[in-house]
This record gives structure tokens, sequence and C-alpha cells, in this order.
């Protein structure tokens, strides 16, 4: 199997659906029907596919799998070089897993342009699957840079009323950071002579040109993120979304900043990586407290939920950058978990505004009387986002409290105080939405959830179970990666690192040893 080309067919197969909706003809309702359907049967058969990848992957090899490497731009050196490990694999089925349930969300929210609508959400699916296959750098940057489009058109077209301003907002953040990252790219390409990931990787960077590179990339990454304070495009951006941009947007595309750290910053720039540590963990932190404590003042149901997003994702920087196998791995485990929880609490959102068409607090409570099918599947998201153990927010969380610990007592301490802050946000959140009385008049009348979504949020609610009651499918194939990339990590700067040395001994003149010596790997 990993001699056929599957990594492409999976980007293909979202792009000749598009394609063939493009080409439809007939009544505007005749096209609508027929492009919803052919999204739906599209994304399933493309999921189909991803799930023989997870199948046959060999968790006993440390190398690419599955990887298709043929000349695109010869003279230039780009290669169309796609594969995947252990830590790319989920993000792919992640991938192909929601956009089917995306498009079932929209079957009967969306009041026109279907068949644009349609093509948008299938080009997003292959620019994301391409982004999260890529090994070489400017490959990865065409689709990283080509999620921005759909994106833009599904928030700026089908979005609420301050949609321009939001979906120019996120534009401009994210292209600017994106920029930077390109400037970066032709720098590692001049030195180089290569964008192939397998030939950069084995290239001392020379130390004086590291901390430039490694902050290219970072200015990309971290609002993709988004980390503090480069977050504000977040909540307006959740907010104006329709019901399944914001699952997307929460579920895959908040992890592609996180994964182009694990992907790129971390194993092209390791004495960077040490010299900035204690940055990111600062922001991270940040992030974590700062974002809980806005999101227990909202009154919009979306922004809440976006602030927690930004706090989980302070969570999941923190693992990444505490360089221990727990910590990435938790990371990794918390970006699937949170790509799982949050789609799914957007979703909770989505069905009550599609009944009431207001997304205020207040005017919610008691519907448990009324849609208690509704509030059960609500109650086990509202748990997993908090990391109730047995749900999948806690083996994330608790993995990257471990990595944190090993390496620096007080930033756990303080991520720590971020999962007291989460109860604190979701169950009042839960509390006045689904207990107390049924007050106003149009809730008494109020239905439960139909067969179309009670599937969507049963499938949801069965892998937040299984990723917390059983999650040792999903590490035995992340944790073989991840030590890999440890134990690269450490070899780097046990070979050459006069710059990391010279770092370490800057930080403890400052009285801050513990978050710079962590990164040698060993726990203190």
């Amino acid at each position: 199997m990993s001699d056929l080309p599957l990594l492409s067919v999976i980007i293909v197969l979202p792009l000749i659906g598009s394609l063939f909706i493009l080409m439809m003809k007939g009544s505007e309702t005749m096209v609508a029907n027929n492009a919803r359907n052919v999204a739906l049967w599209v994304s399933f058969l493309t999921f189909a596919v991803s799930l023989v990848l997870w199948v046959n992957f060999d968790v006993g090899q440390l190398s690419y799998q599955y990887v298709e490497n043929l000349n695109w731009m010869k003279d230039m050196g780009i290669q169309y070089h796609l594969g995947i490990d252990g830590i790319s694999l989920f993000f792919v089925i992640l991938t192909t897993f929601l956009t089917p349930l995306c498009i079932l969300a929209s079957w009967e929210s969306v009041p026109f342009r279907m068949r644009e609508y349609m093509m948008a959400f299938l080009l997003l699916e292959t620019f994301l699957i391409g982004m999260f296959c890529a090994l070489d750098l400017i490959l990865f940057y065409v689709f990283f840079e080509g999620v921005l489009i759909p994106m833009f058109l599904i928030i700026g077209i089908w979005g609420g009323e301050h949609r321009i301003y939001s979906c120019f907002k996120f534009f401009l953040y994210t292209f600017f950071g994106s920029v930077l990252m390109l400037v970066a790219i032709l720098s590692v390409s001049y030195i180089t002579g290569s964008t192939d990931l397998s030939v950069v990787m084995d290239f001392n960077f020379p130390l004086s040109a590291q901390k430039w590179l490694w902050l290219a990339f970072f200015a990309s990454f971290a609002v993709k993120v988004p980390m503090w304070p480069v977050h504000t495009w977040l909540p307006d951006a959740h907010v104006e979304a329709p019901t399944a941009g914001s699952v997307i947007l929460a579920g895959i595309l908040l992890k592609m900043g996180a994964y182009g750290f694990l992907r790129f910053s971390i194993p092209l720039f390791p004495d960077a990586t040490v010299a900035f540590t204690p940055l990111v963990t600062t922001l991270s932190l940040i992030a974590v407290i700062y974002a809980s404590l806005v999101a227990l003042v909202q009154t919009d149901m979306k922004k809440l939920i976006a602030y927690s997003s930004v706090a989980h994702m302070g969570f999941v920087t923190l693992g990444i950058f505490t360089l221990t196998t727990q910590g990435m791995s938790g990371a990794i485990m918390q970006m699937l978990s949170h790509g799982i929880v949050a789609a799914a609490l957007f979703l909770c959102v989505g069905v009550v505004y599609d009944r009431l068409h207001t997304r205020d607090i207040e005017r919610y409570g008691g519907l448990v009387a009324r849609m208690p099918v509704y509030a059960l599947f609500f109650m086990v998201f509202t748990f997993a986002a908090v990391g109730l153990p047995g749900t999948s927010g806690f083996v994330g969380e608790f993995l990257v409290l471990v990595g944190a610990f090993q390496v620096n007592t007080w930033a756990a301490t303080l991520g720590a105080l971020g999962m007291v802050l989460g109860p604190a946000y979701g169950l009042w959140l839960y509390r006045r939405v689904i207990f107390g009385k049924l007050v106003h008049a149009d809730l008494k009348t109020i239905l439960d959830l139909n067969l179309r979504e009670g599937i969507i949020l049963g499938s949801l609610a069965g892998l937040v179970l299984w990723l917390g009651l059983y999650p040792r499918p999903f590490l035995n194939i992340i944790n073989p990666a991840v030590q890999e990339m440890v134990a690269n990590h450490q070899s780097w700067i046990r070979e050459g690192s006069t710059f990391a040395e010279v770092d370490r001994k800057k930080t403890e003149g400052r009285g801050i040893p513990k978050v710079a010596m962590s990164m040698s790997g060993e726990a203190l």
C-alpha cells in the first residue's frame, strides 16, 4: 500500500469534487441539492481512503511513510515531496473526519450560493491535507497560504453582520506573518541550496542565522495558533463565521501553527529553540490564564468558546516547548482533543442558533426540559473541554503537565491554574444554558436534536470517549515520532552548541535557569 500515491489521491479527491460541482447545470434548487450530495460523498470517500493510511501505518518505521517525490520545479530545486509520520497522520485523518461533518451541519443552514459554499469547503480540505503532508518548504507554503482563500470566502460571504471586518482582519493578521516566513524559506533555500525538508534537516545552520530564521517562522506560526497577543482576530472570526466555518477553524486551522513548530521550527533551528523557549513559555502561560479570565465574562456563546480555544492552544505550545516526550506527545493529543471538542461545542451552539437565531447566553436556560438528548451531548463535550478524567481533554493536559513538571515546576503550576479556570467558565456556560427555569416563551416549544444532528454529535462524542478511555492506539503512533524528534534535538544541542551554552548562561544570570536548561531534555 505504501507504493500507491495515497496522499495525492486524498489531496486530489476533494479538488475533483469541487470541479465537478462547478460544472453542474440546472435550476438553482437542483444544483444546490446535487452540490450537497456530491460534497458529502466525496468527503466521505476521502475520509475512507485516509483510514487506509492508519490501517497500513508501520509503527516500527521512524522515517516518513507513503512518500511521493516528483520534480515539480526542477530548475529551482522545488520538489512535489509528500509523506507522513506519527505526528502528521492523525491531523490528516482529523481533517478528513471533520469535513463531512461540516457539510452535514450546513445541510439546511446555508440560505444561498450552496454550490460555491460546498466548493469552498472541498478546496479548504485539499489545502489542509496538502499542508500536513508536504515535505518541501515551498510546497508547504503554497498549501499553508492556500488555506486563507476558501476560509476568507466562507467568513466573508456566509458570515454574520460584521463578516467583512472579521474576514479582512483574519486575512491581514495571518498573511503578514506568512510573508516573513516566505522570506525565511527563501533564505533557507539560499543557504542550503534546497527546499526539500530531508535535505534541509541535515544542514547545520550557522548559529548567527538561526535566531532570525526562527523568529520569521515564529511570526507566522504564532498568529495561526494563535498565541497572545496576536490572538485578537480569532474571537471576531469565530463570531462572524457560519457554524461549519467555526468548526473547521477551531478543529483544524488552529493546529496549523502548532504543527509548524513541530515540523519546522524545532527540528531546523534547535539552538534558537533553546534561546526562545522562555519567550514561548511566558506567552503560553499568559494565554492560558488571560484567555480563561476573559472567557468568564463573555455573554456570547461563540466568543466564550473562542477564548477557551486560545487558552487550550496556550497549553499546546507550553507542552511543545518542554521538548520532552511527555510534553510534546501531550500537546499533540491536546490538539486532537481540542479539534474534536471545540468543533463539537461550536456545533452545539449552531443547533440552538438555528432554532432561535441568537447566541446570547441570557436568552437560554432550562433546555434540559425540552432538549434532554442535546443536554447530554453538551455535557460530554463540556466535561471534555474542562479536562475531566475519562474524556479526551484529560489525556493531553495531564501529559503536558507531566512534561512541564520535568523542566519547570513554576510553569507547570501556572499552567495547572488554567485547568482550574477551565471548569469555571465551562460549567458556568453549561449551567446557564441547560439548567434553570424555562423563562422565555420560544424555549417552551424548541425541539430536540433531529437525526442528522444526532449523528454528527454522536460521532464526536464517541471519539471524545475513545480518546479519553483508551488513548493507546494514538499514543503508540505518536510517541515514536516524538521520541525521535527529542533525541535528534538533544544530539544537535550536544554537538554544536556554543550558542545554546551562551544563552543558557545568560538566562542563569537572570535567575531563570530552569526554563532554558530544561531544553537539554534532562529532568531537573
